[in-house]
């Protein structure tokens, strides 16, 4: 049996957490947590997540019906949650905000589409863009769920992000992750490149978190970004494809043994 009590007070302390690191500010975002088949406990609507308290939570069932008295109501976005919790039964924990970077990538039309960081291959793979879809409405859910069984966070064009995962800190630690990795793809895109990982060293990644239970097979093919893609020799219709680095070591080498 869950003490709930106490998810109510995680709760508080990942909103605040998200709230001092400048994750979502005044009344943005939801969290929500799943106790029960179809018990869940939420933030409530238009309060500031570095100012709640335990007692303020609202305990809903999937549809967002009260299911204790309060004087708060859920956020007019719960529609979000429930679809992905109708979706993963493995997910019990949702966090939505709206981080700088992660949400500047979304306004300017962009995903988390390349393999930049060997850490975010083994706890992410890539996070899709999803198409913009007004709050609070139909149009935002029949966006994201395309994406849900093989994505644990996602961005929103125009809006934020949302991470999930089967517990409420894992949850935020996913949507740290995406955030920081959008901080270092933009200052590397800043500095004028962007580097990835070899191809060939994908499915290395793929099978380390394979192995540790993070994603399962089907997500190489399921995920929408096609991380990987290339195949284990990084080769495509007969196509060799090197990094700038491997070739300045393949023309080196060749310089080598022609000046023998």
């Amino acid at each position: 049996m869950l003490d709930e009590q106490k998810i109510k007070e995680q709760i508080v302390q990942i909103a605040t957490r998200c709230y001092d690191r400048g994750l979502l500010v005044a009344g943005d975002g939801n969290i929500s947590v799943r106790v029960g088949e179809n018990r869940c406990i939420a933030t409530p609507s238009a309060v500031s997540k570095g100012w709640m308290t335990p007692e303020m939570m609202v305990t809903v069932d999937l549809d967002g019906n009260p299911l204790e008295a309060s004087d708060y109501k859920v956020s007019s976005e719960w529609p979000m949650h429930k679809v992905i919790y109708q979706h993963r039964p493995d997910i019990h924990a949702v966090v939505h905000a709206h981080p700088p970077h992660a949400t500047g990538f979304a306004v300017a039309g962009l995903s988390l589409s390349k393999a930049i960081l060997s850490e975010v291959v083994l706890t992410l793979g890539c996070v899709p863009l999803a198409a913009y879809g007004t709050p609070s409405t139909r149009e935002l859910t029949d966006a994201i769920e395309p994406y849900l069984e093989f994505h644990d966070a996602l961005l929103m064009a125009n809006h934020g992000a949302v991470a999930y995962a089967g517990t409420l800190e894992h949850a935020f630690n996913k949507l740290e992750t995406l955030e920081h990795t959008c901080k270092i793809s933009f200052i590397a895109r800043s500095l004028g490149n962007e580097n990835t990982i070899p191809d060939r060293a994908i499915p290395k990644l793929f099978e380390i978190r394979e192995r540790n239970g993070v994603m399962p097979f089907e997500a190489r093919s399921g995920q929408a970004c096609g991380i990987g893609d290339r195949g284990t020799e990084g080769q495509r219709d007969g196509e060799i494809v090197l990094t700038r680095a491997e070739l300045v070591e393949l023309l080196t080498r060749s310089a080598q043994l022609l000046n023998r």
